[in-house]
């Protein structure tokens, strides 16, 4: 086990969400509450003293090329989600990017997408998925919440898809629109399947989703929940019968991970970081996100063979459980593969 002084410095928190925080003590804490040039020059004056660096998101590369330079000894590795590295950087940002020491991928879609676009830092790009939340629980028994049934007015008999993410005229790649047209394809011989679509809805988005649902005639069987907050959500994943999201541009997704640690079945997108939540097909089924045809037959299997469909909760900790991060994490930094790295951080919050 390896134990090192550790600072976490945070662009855009505020020293008290440090006291709010659980996951380290608030004393190797800053933030900066939004002020950019402060936080530079303090991660800059740190980092230069320290041995690693991991900069949490690409918009911090900047700081992580400012303590090469000071610093050429200090390790510099960027964490890489999806999104935000996937399309063509500024030709500075590219240079700042391939001055990094190394990146962590999240996916092996997001590594692959690096390289493909960047091939000096490619070559410094290795895949460390993301893991379940440490403080997650599982409810003691899987129950729906009566409460959350009445305020949705679901039944006893009712068959239940959930689709948990940010509802977004952006983001709209997440296929949900997809769903509701394989819903409509079932719904006839289905009468009691219902959609749980959640997350918080800007106003496009909202006629956009209302204005098929009305078109498909399932204004009965889709019910927008809103935004959900954190100590609601194992209430939400227990009234589902299956999780579905088929993305096209997920980083990694883990909703996915989440929903199987809930004890769902799961369907998702092969098209992008999502695969490698679900290990390539063997902790849930992969499908075509684009072809509604493809999503409703996935339903119906996990419908007609229940038990079939069960993540294999054995496999998922083995991959995805904190104690495994830690290790993978201790393998990187380390070259170890059993340890629980303390790492200088310099990082923002989002």
């Amino acid at each position: 086990m390896h134990t090192v002084p550790v600072q976490i410095f945070s662009m855009h928190d505020t020293a008290a969400d440090a006291d709010e925080n659980k996951y380290f003590p608030a004393e190797m804490f800053t933030g900066y509450n939004a002020s950019k040039a402060k936080f530079i020059l303090d991660a800059v004056a740190a980092g230069s003293k320290c041995k690693t660096v991991i900069l949490s998101h690409i918009n911090l590369v900047m700081a992580g090329w400012l303590i090469k330079k000071i610093s050429p000894a200090t390790e510099i590795i960027l964490m890489a989600h999806g999104i935000e590295i996937w399309y063509p950087l500024s030709k500075r940002k590219t240079m700042m990017l391939n001055a990094c020491d190394r990146i962590i991928a999240v996916s092996s879609y997001t590594c692959e997408r690096i390289t493909k676009r960047y091939e000096e830092a490619g070559k410094k790009c290795i895949v460390l998925n993301n893991c379940i939340d440490p403080f997650l629980k599982r409810p003691s028994i899987k129950k729906r919440d009566e409460g959350l049934m009445k305020r949705y007015g679901f039944n006893a008999e009712d068959i239940i898809l959930f689709t948990l993410t940010r509802l977004s005229a952006k983001d709209r790649y997440k296929g949900y629109d997809h769903v509701l047209h394989a819903i409509a394809s079932l719904s006839a011989e289905n009468a009691n399947l219902k959609y749980l679509l959640a997350g918080g809805c800007d106003p496009e988005e909202k006629k956009y989703i209302l204005g098929i649902t009305e078109r498909l005639g399932l204004q009965d069987k889709v019910v927008l929940a809103g935004f959900v907050p954190d100590n609601e959500l194992p209430a939400h994943f227990a009234l589902a019968d299956v999780y579905v999201m088929p993305s096209i541009k997920e980083g990694f997704g883990i909703v996915f991970v989440e929903a199987m640690f809930y004890g769902l079945p799961v369907i998702a997108g092969n098209a992008d970081g999502s695969s490698d939540a679900l290990l390539k097909g063997r902790l849930g089924l992969l499908i075509e996100p684009e072809k509604p045809e493809e999503i409703a037959d996935a339903i119906m299997k996990i419908l007609n063979e229940p038990d079939k469909y069960k993540p294999d909760n054995t496999l998922l900790m083995e991959h995805f459980s904190y104690e495994c991060y830690k290790r993978k994490l201790g393998g990187v930094l380390f070259n170890e593969s059993h340890c629980e790295p303390e790492l200088v951080e310099s990082g923002s919050h989002n």
